[in-house]
């Protein structure tokens, strides 16, 4: 099955369906209820605006199966962007079938040939084990840093 995934860039076409992942993925993961129209208009200010990151997505068949987010963060350490992988979401159907794998190859390749890029960086639900296996075996390592946040 990992042959025949196709991994491209998100299109205004695939919103719908991203933002169906997103809420999807908050209920998983966080047992978060996320507004669908807020949600909605989130995604498509990203396919409209490429400043604020862009999608990846994995199809079989023409279905799409699984998808992330890549936000940037400028480190004035290495002068370079770090690429941050965000509302990752596979299918249940399609999980431990390398989706993941495949999604995070293409982001790593396309990654690779960025002169600007220093890194690739994601945060994961504290409790969600499995995420974390899954992160060590693409060979995405622990790092020592603790996230905060202020909402507003």
């Amino acid at each position: 099955m990992e042959s025949d995934v196709v991994v491209r860039l998100g299109e205004p076409d695939d919103a719908d369906t991203l933002a169906q992942f997103n809420i999807a993925m908050a209920r998983d993961t966080e047992d978060k209820r996320l507004d669908p129209p807020t949600v909605a208009q989130g995604v498509r200010a990203v396919l409209a605006h490429r400043e604020y990151g862009f999608y990846v997505v994995a199809a079989l068949g023409g279905e799409v199966v699984g998808s992330l987010l890549i936000t940037f963060e400028w480190s004035d350490w290495r002068s370079g962007l770090f690429w941050w992988i965000q509302s990752l979401y596979v299918k249940p159907d399609f999980r431990r079938r390398g989706v993941l794998k495949q999604l995070y190859r293409y982001v790593t390749a396309r990654a690779s040939r960025e002169t600007n890029v220093c890194g690739i960086r994601l945060y994961a639900e504290q409790s969600n084990r499995v995420a974390h296996r899954a992160y060590t075996t693409l060979g995405m390592q622990k790092t020592n840093y603790h996230i905060y946040e202020t909402m507003f």
